[in-house]
Order: structure tokens, then C-alpha cells, then sequence
């Protein structure tokens, strides 16, 4: 059942849209370089925070300042920070001259509020090294720096057997084999998708989701759910406080628990991924700077290094700088890739409201 409270984008007109949105020229006044002193070049970017923020400071941030004299100030906000965007935007008040987004959040910047458009243009195509970008994590208005996924995770002092250990969404579901503490998002989005391949759908046919089907399978397993997790700062700490042993989770605090000697595994199969990207927001005077950074940050030497902290590669030729048994643990890793789910962010853009909706509904229903 349609929701017939919104309009709903298709393809086609998020396509002509997108080419329509006009970059506007824009002087915001920078208002975090208070000093009446000539103020040093800089540029302000929103990260994805934790381990990831400190791996861009290393690798990123602290070499291009270093390169070019430009400082860049890394901030944390909430994720996919559309509502703080589009205030700044219409304010012209930027606290941000940049920030990674995921593809959801820009579709919405740059098409879901009418014809109004909240990003600028990178306008990078043509460079020698964004050229080469695999073509899907590439768009007018972003350029993906991070491919990331939902996996399965699970506790390796619970599952000790081999050949016993939980693989797919339907061993998420299976409470008899696997008996145990479960988790699950709270939030529609991953959730919906976790929610139809453990009931049987195959990944091709997942999109467009059938609600109905999903609150039929999450009927089945919602009394197991011990959890609802909301942040990846949660989950993270969860599976270190062994208050779950079972949970779909962001690859990222996963990677960030085994990396802090926390006894978990995960699993490839049925991954649901998608990419933030690299954004520069509308009527920022620091906008060619941003296109410097984005240059820099997208060499693939400096794509190799980040992946000690468990950022995917954007560009393929990155794997030739990493070892092969870290390349291994990264989404966007050629084979882990074949295993896994693209978000359909269009779908979202057109059904997130519905769906948050009767999510909230189903949650609170005994």
C-alpha cells in the first residue's frame, strides 16, 4: 500500500533534477574565524567520527594541511545530518564547508526537498584519480570516500564450534540452532531488508521491499530480540559488554570491538552495503579547497592506509597497497562485494516516512 501522504520521486526525475540543481555562488560569512587578523586558510569537514575520525586526521587531514597550508577541522555531528544541512544552507550561516554523507543523505539535499538544492557540484569528474572511482560510488554531488555495510556479527566465545557459527540472516532467525542473546536496529532501514532475505527473499528481489512481509517475519523473532540498538557507539559497546551475542551491526564497530580484542566474528554473506561520500555544501567560499581535499583523499595510496581503520576503498587500484588479509576484511573488498546487498537509496527516499511509521507502530504493539 502506496503512502499517499508524499509524492513519490522516480528515477527519471531524480535524474533530471539532479542536472537542473544550479550551483549557487553564494559568500556565507565564515563564522568560525573569529580574529579580526587575517585568518589562516581552513576548511571545516563533518566525519563519521570515532576510529574512522581519528584515521582521517592521521591519513588525511594533518598530511593535506601539511601539502597545501590549508587547515582542515574535522567535527563529528549526528548521522546523515540533513535537517542541520539544509538550516545552514538556508541560513547562510555554515558552520561545515564539507561533510560525508551517505547516498540516502544526498539524494535528499539534492532532490527530496522540492527543487531545492543544498550541495554544490564537485565538478570532479574529469580528474585523472576520481575518473577511476568504481562508477557506482560516484555523483554529481558526491565523491565516495567509504564503502561500508551491515554484516552479521556474533560472539566467538558463544559460537565455538566449527561449522556451528550463524552465517546468514535466516541463522539470525533460527533461535533453536542458535540459541542465544539476540540484537536488531531500530530502525526500519537494514532492518526491513535483514528482516525479508531471512524470511527467503533473494537479494535481487528485495527491492521494492514489502512491508507487510516484513512485519510477518519480524513477528517471528521479535520476542528473541533482547536489544534494539539505535547508534553504532551502542552496538560497538554491547557486543564488548556481552550483552548480546547475535546482531547485525555496522562493519566499522565491528572492526573497532576485534580490533579492541574482543572475541567476534562476523560474516559476509548477505551484507547489506552502501557508500558515504564526500560533499561539499552549497555557498561554502572554501569550495575549491574542498576540491583540493577531495583530490588528495581520493589518491589510492592514501585509500590503502585508511583501511586500518576499516574504511573500503572507493577506488579499486587501492587493493594493490594493501595486504591481502586486511583487503579480505573491507566491504568493498572485489569478492565480499559479490556477497552483498546495494542499498536502494532511491527506494528509501521514497518510502523512509511510511516505513519509520508503522515500524514505531509495530514496536509498540505488545
Amino acid at each position: 500500500m502506496k503512502d499517499k501522504t508524499k509524492p513519490q520521486a522516480s528515477r527519471r526525475k531524480i535524474i533530471k533534477n539532479l542536472a537542473l540543481c544550479t550551483v549557487a555562488t553564494l559568500c556565507a560569512p565564515f563564522i568560525l574565524t573569529p580574529s579580526k587578523a587575517a585568518p589562516k586558510r581552513q576548511i571545516v569537514i563533518r566525519d563519521l567520527g570515532g576510529e574512522i575520525h581519528e584515521g582521517y586526521k592521521k591519513v588525511l587531514y594533518k598530511p593535506f594541511a601539511e601539502k597545501t597550508g590549508i587547515l582542515v577541522v574535522g567535527v563529528q555531528a549526528i548521522a546523515n545530518p540533513t535537517a542541520q544541512i539544509q538550516a545552514m544552507v538556508q541560513s547562510e550561516n555554515l558552520l561545515w564547508d564539507m561533510a560525508a554523507l551517505s547516498e540516502m543523505a544526498i539524494l535528499i539535499l539534492t532532490n527530496g526537498i522540492g527543487d531545492k538544492c543544498f550541495l554544490e557540484k564537485h565538478q570532479l569528474e574529469g580528474d585523472p584519480t576520481i575518473s577511476r572511482i568504481a562508477p557506482q560510488f560516484i555523483f554529481p554531488y558526491g565523491v565516495g570516500t567509504n564503502v561500508y555495510s551491515t554484516v552479521l556479527a556474533y560472539r566467538t566465545d558463544v559460537f565455538k564450534k566449527a561449522g556451528e557459527v550463524p552465517q546468514t540472516w535466516q541463522d539470525l532467525w533460527n533461535t533453536k540452532r542458535f540459541p542465544c542473546r539476540r540484537g536488531l536496529y531500530r530502525h526500519p532501514l537494514d532492518t526491513a531488508e535483514v528482516a525479508l532475505m531471512a524470511d527467503g527473499v533473494s537479494a535481487e528481489k528485495v527491492y521494492p521491499c514489502d512491508l507487510e512481509r516484513m512485519f510477518r517475519s519480524l513477528d517471528k523473532i521479535k520476542q528473541h530480540i533482547r536489544i534494539w540498538w539505535t547508534s553504532g557507539t551502542q552496538v560497538e559497546q554491547l557486543l564488548k559488554s556481552k550483552e548480546i551475542d547475535l546482531v547485525p551491526a555496522w562493519i566499522s564497530r565491528v572492526q573497532a570491538a576485534i580490533n579492541a580484542g574482543v572475541p567476534i566474528a562476523f560474516s559476509w554473506e548477505q551484507h547489506i552495503y552502501e557508500c558515504n561520500s564526500w560533499a561539499i555544501l552549497k555557498g561554502t567560499r572554501n569550495a575549491n579547497a574542498c576540491r583540493e581535499f577531495i583530490k588528495f583523499a581520493s589518491d589510492p595510496e592514501r585509500q590503502a592506509q585508511l583501511a586500518e581503520y576499516g574504511v573500503g576503498p572507493t577506488l579499486p587500484e587501492a587493493f594493490n597497497y594493501i595486504k591481502p588479509e586486511r583487503a579480505k576484511q573491507l566491504t568493498s573488498y572485489p569478492e565480499n562485494l559479490k556477497k552483498g546487498l546495494h542499498t536502494d537509496s532511491i527506494y528509501w527516499l521514497n518510502n523512509q516516512d511510511r516505513a519509520i511509521r508503522e515500524f514505531t507502530e509495530w514496536l509498540a504493539k505488545p
